[in-house]
């Protein structure tokens, strides 16, 4: 047989493994929050952050899957997962109580610190800023649909002791504070830092100025951000076991290796916010 031919036979083989390969593996779409930058958000359709970085480069790891990030809004996110039309979703809250149609988790992936940030002069006026008895009579803003304040914040807004704004995006909520329709936002630190970093750079946040002066982040608690699964699919996700089984493995090693700390490292050294 001719050099050629064997190479032309050598080429068709291996486009068949391929081929076969990509055929066998099962597809698989996770959720991505659409608008939660830095972790995870949207670019022209494509899930960017830290979150879709760490996964993405976990799911090419895998044996037997396609993964697809599709990004959503989180509130949306969450009611397909509630109905068994999605199948996971992340980052999401270790919050089996609050959220039980989403079982099981993947291991801890990343720790996130929960901040409040208030506006100077509110801080000013609060003789205790124990959290959240210290800010009784204030309106806190957070983003809708998360699970951010902890369980004594709840019971307190349920009372009327603290009254709650909710809106959709972390700008929307720098702005309002800013602009004094809030007293006080919560969420993560990085993620704070992040927008407001972004908003001053465009010149959208004017501090001291057109927008209030904005005191120094105070730190409730942390969380781990996790993957998330549906346990309302009746079965139509039968691989889920296989799927998280092989992905924890495969989070654990970069975890071990300081590979996730490099990513979230490099994506914020790109970013360079300027913030609290």
């Amino acid at each position: 047989m001719c050099r050629w031919c064997v190479c032309i036979a050598a080429a068709c083989i291996l486009w068949f493994a391929a081929w076969h390969d990509a055929m066998a593996a099962t597809n698989v779409v996770v959720f991505c929050i659409d608008n939660y930058p830095p972790y995870s958000y949207e670019v022209n359709g494509r899930a960017m952050g830290i979150y879709p970085a760490i996964f993405r480069r976990a799911f090419s790891r895998m044996d037997g899957y396609r993964v697809t990030l599709l990004p959503i809004p989180w509130k949306r996110g969450l009611h397909y997962l509630k109905n068994g039309q999605g199948f996971a979703i992340v980052p999401v809250y270790y919050k089996p109580e609050l959220r039980p149609y989403i079982w099981p988790y993947s291991i801890p992936v990343l720790r996130q610190e929960e901040v409040l940030l208030c506006r100077e002069h509110v801080l000013a006026s609060r003789t205790r800023q124990h959290w959240p008895e210290g800010f009784y009579g204030l309106t806190i803003g957070k983003n809708a649909g998360y699970a951010t304040g902890g369980k004594a914040f709840n019971e307190a807004v349920a009372r009327g002791d603290v009254f709650l704004s909710e809106a959709k995006s972390n700008r929307i909520n720098l702005l309002k504070l800013g602009l004094g329709r809030t007293d006080c936002y919560l969420n993560d630190r990085l993620s704070i830092a992040w927008e407001l970093g972004q908003l001053m750079g465009e010149g959208l946040y004017d501090e001291g100025g057109a927008h209030a002066s904005l005191g120094k982040p105070i730190s409730i608690h942390w969380e781990w951000g996790h993957l998330g699964v549906t346990r309302m699919d009746h079965g139509r996700y039968y691989f889920k076991a296989d799927f998280l089984e092989q992905l924890n493995g495969i989070l654990s090693a970069m975890q071990a290796t300081g590979e996730i700390r490099e990513i979230v490292e490099g994506i914020m050294e790109g970013a360079c916010p300027k913030g609290p």
